[in-house]
């Protein structure tokens, strides 16, 4: 189904050519002036040196051909030379019923759908999730379904950080406080427990007194990095206790992500690539692209075209150990392997654009990659506090994720009740939880999502759960508003199968029908842009313009049948729109509020 700006915009170019002028002249865009008309179109002024004559009188040609159009119902030429234009109800109506009718409201999906690879996890393992893995996961999650959603392929991968120096401070702060354990028994050759001989609890509690000791302690430093080599030479009780860490750790990792709604395809790690990294240096140094450079082995990836510093992307330090680059330019490898992607998507703090360009000039000139693979680093800003500065527990420290999610779901809950209590009726304890975390979840993620990516911006509790604004509680209770109207209009024997969108009877109708328009040319720019903020937009004028129609329009009580049922199926496609938009962000609605 073509994007109604489309349809319009052939039309009007068949009017400049028949009126004798270059049909390239009639692109039709959205009003500048929506107190004055709906659509217009430019094209008469940048033709006017083009044919050496005013551009009104060419507007005025133009028009002159449209004055039976069965698309617009009002063209104006005005001075200087633009066109004015309304469209025509009954096209209105035919364009949102195939819309209603349509799979995906008629979304025009690719005729050569890609291959994308989506890298938005990254946590550390043993770690708990905290407030900085927010935005990675709320961003990715909804960057996945709009990709999905617009006909492509897609793999998530959480890509774990699994190996190195922190693996090897876990297993040395655990010798020193269980020495007795098989796995660190060098000569023990039986089968290892398969309960982990520690908790989620406690291992985020080692970690971080491991850390802390190993940046006191020269010689416990220099044990955890022994321990580091022995994990990664294979040595097998070390093998044995990290493979207990993934699992404890990972476990974890799903219950959280779970409450955020996120999941991944593939769960995998640094770990899963360290066996490929030597072949895939050697041939790097046999290809003649990395060299030595005070000890360290590099590639150049500086371009004549650079205008800042370009550093050589380093693959192995002086020491001969491996580094984040390494491991990324081989996962690269591997994913180009195994799922043969058309394109890479990587989503991190924008502090790390640097990094990724070094890393995606090194992979193509090394031919990791294919000419044609689109590498892609998506950089985001800051979640910050009230205060501007990135966001803190009241303490000053990282806030867990956790503790965020139930903060929000309390401050939800108070709120339901406080609405309940306003309009004199009771909440059972049980639904108000779960709309509590239905409604918090909507909170989070369009709080986060209705900004830029690349933005910074300000994480406000008390904004966020607003039911008023531009907020996801207030997105939610249109939506539960929509669905009550539709359930009145069943128990009042009325068939929302058998509904047809009339032709708008008042501005406020014919508003929300053309927002509603709007969906084809959104989605497309919002996967385009990798840009999830474009449907926040979106929808918040879509609820907008439905509570204004809403306020404005009897719909239950209206006494002609016909015009009520043409109003309940505007309601159903304005629902479902907004449903299908939430869910592409990644939350849902509730029945009720």
């Amino acid at each position: 189904m073509q994007k109604i700006l489309d349809q319009i915009s052939e039309k009007m170019m068949a009017a400049f050519e028949s009126a004798g002028y270059d049909a390239k002249l009639g692109k039709v865009t959205l009003s500048n002036r929506p107190d004055l008309c709906e659509f217009q179109c430019n094209g008469a002024m940048a033709g006017a040196k083009q044919y050496h004559k005013a551009p009104l009188m060419i507007a005025q040609d133009v028009a002159q051909k449209l004055t039976d159009s069965e698309v617009f119902g009002e063209v104006n030429a005005v001075a200087p030379g633009f066109l004015n234009l309304k469209i025509r109800e009954d096209f209105l109506k035919a364009y949102l019923n195939e819309m209603e009718q349509s799979e995906k409201f008629g979304l025009t999906m690719p005729e050569h759908p890609r291959k994308i690879i989506l890298d938005y996890g990254g946590p550390n393992v043993a770690k708990p999730l905290h407030v900085g893995h927010l935005r990675s996961a709320i961003i990715g999650e909804s960057i996945k379904r709009i990709c999905r959603y617009a006909g492509h392929e897609v793999i998530g991968d959480i890509h774990l950080g699994d190996w190195g120096l922190q693996m090897g401070l876990i297993i040395t702060e655990l010798r020193v406080r269980q020495p007795e354990l098989i796995y660190f028994d060098d000569d023990y050759t039986g089968d290892y427990p398969k309960e982990a001989p520690f908790t989620i609890s406690e291992l985020e509690e080692i970690y971080p007194t491991a850390s802390a000791k190993s940046k006191e302690d020269e010689a416990y430093k220099a044990e955890a990095m022994e321990a580091t080599f022995k994990l990664q030479s294979g040595v097998r009780g070390y093998r044995a206790l990290w493979q207990h860490i993934i699992n404890v750790s990972v476990a974890d990792l799903k219950k959280n992500y779970e409450n955020l709604d996120v999941t991944f395809d593939l769960w995998k790690g640094e770990s899963d690539v360290h066996d490929m990294i030597p072949a895939m240096v050697e041939q790097m140094k046999r290809d003649g692209f990395a060299y030595e450079s005070e000890g360290a082995w590099v590639v150049d990836v500086k371009e004549e075209t650079d205008t800042k510093e370009m550093p050589p992307c380093m693959i192995l330090k002086s020491d001969g150990a491996s580094l984040y680059n390494t491991t990324d330019l081989a996962t690269i490898q591997d994913r180009m392997a195994s799922y043969h992607p058309d394109m890479l998507i990587y989503l991190t703090d924008k502090r790390q654009d640097l990094y990724f360009e070094q890393v995606f000039r090194c992979a193509r000139k090394t031919g990791l990659v294919k000419p044609q693979t689109q590498l892609v680093h998506i950089g985001f800003g800051t979640m910050n506090g009230k205060d501007g500065k990135p966001f803190k527990t009241r303490e000053g420290g990282v806030m867990r994720l956790e503790n965020l999610i139930r903060e929000i779901n309390e401050e939800m809950i108070r709120k339901i009740h406080d609405n309940a209590q306003t309009k004199g009726y009771q909440v059972d304890d049980v639904e108000a939880q779960e709309t509590a975390r239905v409604v918090g979840l909507a909170a989070i993620k369009y709080g986060d999502l209705s900004n830029q990516a690349s933005k910074d911006y300000i994480f406000d509790i008390d904004r966020f759960t607003s039911f008023e604004g531009d907020t996801g509680p207030y997105i939610l209770y249109t939506i539960v508003r929509i669905k009550s109207i539709l359930n009145k209009y069943e128990e009042q024997d009325g068939k929302l199968t058998s509904t047809v969108i009339n032709e708008a009877r008042n501005p406020a109708e014919k508003a929300l029908m053309l927002e509603l328009t709007k969906f084809h040319g959104m989605m497309e720019l919002a996967f385009e842009e990798t840009a999830p903020h474009r449907i926040c937009a979106y929808i918040y004028d879509l609820a907008n313009a439905f509570n204004r129609f809403y306020h404005e329009t009897k719909i239950l009580t209206e006494e002609d049948a016909d015009r009520k049922a043409g109003w309940i199926a505007l309601l159903k496609l304005t629902r479902e729109v907004l449903e299908a938009c939430i869910d592409l962000l990644g939350f849902t609605a509730p029945e009720r509020m």
